[in-house]
């Protein structure tokens, strides 16, 4: 094991999308991160816990009955030797578990004890279910993208799930144990989808507050409505993406599609931007999306090609950067980020459910005869 968080010993509770992402930052970083699974509980997702289970790499798993008499207390025990503890239930689950951060906290004091959630430990909706969907749709994020005389788009689950929940988490729980290190005290991380998506939107409120975001779709600088920051047709039906914010780079941008710059003049004026958008998007459907590549490579237009799952893990880019890695066959991303002087290691393949009960129970100090009553009863 390597990475710049070797030495830490992480216990996470495992449950859906954001908390288990989380782990993974932390385990793909050198952690040793151990899964909790629920003994005998079939997962939501048929690949969960498989080799296709990317989110799950990494970690070596027991498997307990939580109703089991003694069961509870092989968890206590562990988490008492850890650094932190991951859970991503809604609120009060882990309490009727007998796991919860007041029972933890006073047997481990210095505990980072990370709750992920998508409205929150607390408010009117901390009880109610959600998707990454409800979580940034009550943000203003949401409402934002997308045409405007169309609903807005489902931006797969990036934003609240992984970067405003999982990623949220992984900062969080670094934070907790950096400062229970210098302190010897734990404490209660609350990470909330809907607080992690309001962040990440961060600079589109500060523009909203200085007069520079609309709350009209399509009117603003990186929402779409921009000829100069949008998503182009090409002949072939494939699309191009053109992101060229400052005039300079709009400059060879109109220069490298041959358009009149008196024309395009990168003026920010929004109502002339609908008619510039139509023209430009004629000139790229007259060639196919490998034609406009070969004539942007190289230079500062901030175009690029809109590539596929396919294409982008076979690209030059990522070939040259050593992106995407394989394990067990599955192709995935490496991890991130990259450290010059602990660089993280290859993550292993994601296990089934109990994989390694007994063998962390002894790595982490349970004496065989105990182990051995455990799995008799069916606590393991």
């Amino acid at each position: 094991m390597s990475g710049p968080l070797q030495g830490l010993k992480i216990i996470e509770m495992v449950g859906l999308g954001p908390a288990p992402f989380a782990a993974m930052m932390l385990a793909d970083q050198g952690a040793e991160v151990i899964r909790i699974h629920a003994k005998g509980q079939r997962p939501d997702i048929p690949l969960m816990n498989t080799r296709f289970d990317v989110l799950a790499r990494g970690r070596r798993s027991i498997a307990l009955d939580l109703k089991v008499p003694g069961a509870v207390d092989l968890a206590l025990e562990l988490i008492d030797q850890a650094d932190g503890i991951i859970e991503g239930f809604r609120p009060g689950v882990m309490e009727r578990l007998g796991l919860g951060p007041d029972i933890c906290l006073t047997r481990n004091s210095r505990l980072a004890y990370g709750r992920m959630t998508g409205w929150g430990q607390d408010g009117p909706l901390a009880y109610t279910a959600g998707h990454d969907l409800n979580y940034i749709a009550m943000t203003g994020a949401l409402a934002a993208m997308g045409p405007a005389d169309q609903p807005p788009p489902v931006p797969l689950n990036l934003i609240g799930d992984f970067g405003g929940g999982g990623m949220l988490m992984a900062f969080g729980m670094v934070s907790a144990i950096l400062q229970a290190k210098s302190t010897g005290l734990g404490q209660v991380i609350d990470a909330a989808m809907v607080d992690g998506a309001s962040l990440l939107a961060g600079m589109f409120w500060g523009f909203r507050a200085g007069g520079m975001w609309s709350d009209e779709r399509e009117a603003n600088l990186l929402d779409g409505g921009a000829y100069f920051y949008t998503t182009y047709l090409c002949a072939d039906g494939k699309a191009f993406a053109v992101a060229a914010v400052e005039p300079k780079f709009h400059t060879i941008l109109i220069e490298k599609l041959g358009l009149d710059p008196a024309e395009f003049t990168h003026v920010r004026n929004p109502s002339a931007w609908p008619d510039l958008r139509q023209r430009m998007a004629a000139v790229f459907r007259t060639h196919p999306r490998d034609y406009w590549t070969r004539i942007f490579a190289g230079s500062d237009a901030c175009a690029s090609p809109v590539l596929s799952w396919e294409e982008a893990q076979a690209d030059e880019l990522a070939t040259a950067r050593a992106a995407f890695i394989e394990v067990a066959g599955v192709r995935q991303p490496a991890p991130a980020p990259r450290f010059s002087r602990t660089p993280a290691a290859a993550p292993e393949v994601a296990v089934e459910p109990g994989s390694h009960s007994k063998e962390i129970l002894s790595d982490w100090g349970i004496d065989n005869d105990r182990i051995a009553a455990a799995e008799q009863s069916g606590a393991i």
